[in-house]
């Protein structure tokens, strides 16, 4: 029975669909009308936003953690946290004043401290927060409600960095939690965002509840994305992890939870048959796919190997395998850029857009020299979008000479083990898949993947000088012309040493009841103002 087979009798099926294997619990009208129960893209199996950058943990912290700035759909930087700044002339020395009555979840007041402590656990890991560490003369507290942050150069783009929702985001913790070494977890999980985490109804693998933080006190401006007020309109939210697609749907379909935030393709028109659920594409500036290959470790420490599997790899084939057969869904790329706008470009691109080229792939490989070692690829089995990369991949790579070695395992793994730089026979991976939100991957400051700067990389560390003086150059533009000739040097660049492999553009959906409103298109599910009748 093929996959689509199966999920067409699993969903067709009668009877209650179980939550995380058990019956779904009778509530109440007046409880169920209060709680909002959502299907996440995958497990919540670690809770520290700074330590990784897996969407599924950014997007559970966006409710718990709060932010000085925040993007709107626009992408552009508000206030949120903040009350005001103030740049010097030179643009050297940054002050920024808290709005008053912030509190922590705890009941302790927001301090200047605290946001200091943040930043500082935050720099270490970010991109744009290593850019600013290593222009930082000093940030300190000026007083309780007052930071100051002075740089020996200027960084126009401060904002941006503080504001942006791609990962690791700027989130301010308690000073306790905050000076966590950057590279180990966090264990304890205040915050001062409009839910509370409910640690006590965590089980990893089926279940993440937060409720509402009484003392929360939003932004007067309508919320937008992660700007403006951020009104909870309900007291609790269950996160329910379902990763059979099947489950989930019977679950949506049975009025047992109400949003689940990627239905796949295949169970799409079914849904929609159902006159009490909506669907709708999820975010218009979609997803890019990744084949993200570790450049530290044999065989892909040899840009030949790396240019063997670009050689091979089909973009059509990624894509049908993610969205199925509606060409409105996907499109190729011959860039690292979101398709439509400004900056995406195709400059030195062809080769991305020319597979598959068998001969040339196999002729690449053994110039390489690869020797037949076994190749680790990372598979998370419980998250559609890998599943159907990786399951592409290792047949892909088993016919130009790979030894692949397939390892199965489930989401949370894979980010835990992508951290991992141990040689090949000693734990450590050759390759895994992922994705990044289009809003993401506009302009290269919000790119971390992007970023080919070595140990300070994103995983699979590469090093290519190149890359990085290009995008120097973009930070360093005065005008949008240079910005996109900058954006051409990337792209030639990261395609010629081969960076990363795209492996195509892709819209996704998302899918709640009808008796749920005030769901917003967006990179990731938007939870404040959304309301169950």
């Amino acid at each position: 029975m093929d996959r689509r087979t199966f999920l067409r009798a699993g969903t067709a099926a009668g009877g209650t669909a179980l939550l995380g294997g058990m019956p779904a619990p009778a509530l109440s009208q007046g409880a169920a009308a209060r709680t909002l129960r959502f299907v996440p893209q995958a497990n919540l199996a670690n809770f520290d936003p700074i330590w990784g950058t897996q969407y599924v943990v950014r997007n559970a912290a966006i409710l718990v953690w709060d932010t000085l700035y925040g993007f709107d759909d626009q992408l552009r930087p508000q206030r949120q946290m903040v009350e005001s700044e103030e740049v010097s002339q030179d643009g050297l020395t940054w002050t920024f004043r808290l709005r008053s009555g912030l509190k922590f979840h705890d009941g302790s007041p927001v301090l200047a401290k605290d946001c200091v402590a943040s930043l500082t656990r935050w720099s270490a890991r970010d991109s744009m927060g290593l850019m600013l560490r290593g222009l930082q003369e000093e940030l300190v507290a000026v007083d309780d409600r007052t930071f100051r942050w002075v740089l020996k150069k200027s960084f126009p783009k401060m904002l941006m960095a503080l504001g942006k929702n791609s990962t690791p985001m700027a989130f301010i913790m308690p000073e306790r939690i905050a000076r966590t070494d950057p590279f180990q977890q966090i264990s304890d999980y205040v915050g001062s965002g409009p839910m509370r985490f409910v640690r006590n109804e965590w089980v990893p693998g089926a279940k993440a509840v937060f409720e509402r933080f009484a003392d929360y006190q939003p932004r007067q401006e309508p919320g937008n994305w992660l700007a403006g007020g951020k009104r909870m309109l309900v007291d609790r939210i269950e996160w329910l992890v379902m990763p059979d697609p099947a489950t989930a749907s019977a679950a949506l379909q049975n009025g047992e939870v109400d949003w689940w935030e990627n239905p796949i393709t295949d169970l799409v028109p079914q849904l929609r048959r159902n006159r009490n659920i909506r669907v709708d594409i999820a975010d218009p500036l979609g997803n890019i796919g990744t084949f993200r290959m570790n450049h530290t470790t044999t065989p892909f420490n040899n840009v030949k190997a790396r240019q063997a599997v670009m050689a091979a790899l089909s973009q059509e084939d990624y894509m049908r395998a993610l969205v199925g057969d509606d060409n409105n869904l996907w499109k190729t790329l011959g860039g690292f850029f979101t398709p439509g706008t400004p900056l995406y470009t195709e400059a030195g691109g062809e080769a991305l857009k020319a597979g598959p080229r068998m001969d040339l792939a196999k002729r690449l490989l053994a110039e390489s020299g690869y020797n037949g070692t076994p190749v680790p690829c990372i598979v998370a089995q419980d998250q559609p979008i890998t599943k159907a990369q990786g399951d592409v991949t290792a047949d892909l790579l088993k016919r130009i000479g790979f030894n692949v070695d397939f390892v199965a395992t489930d989401w949370g793994t894979t980010g835990q083990r992508r951290a991992m730089k141990n040689p090949v026979g000693q734990g450590g991976w050759s390759m895994f898949h992922s994705w990044h939100a289009g809003a993401d991957c506009t302009i290269p400051a919000t790119q971390i993947h992007l970023r080919a700067n070595g140990e300070r990389a994103w995983f699979g560390w590469p090093e290519i000088p190149a890359v990085e003086s290009a995008i120097a150059e973009w930070f360093n533009a005065p005008d949008l012309a240079a910005e996109k000739a900058a954006a051409d040097k990337i792209n030639r660049a990261a395609v010629e040493n081969v960076l990363y492999v795209p492996t195509g553009f892709f819209l996704t959906y998302q899918a709640w009841r009808s008796n749920v409103s005030g769901i917003v298109k967006g990179p990731f599910p938007v939870p404040w103002g959304v309301s169950k009748a």
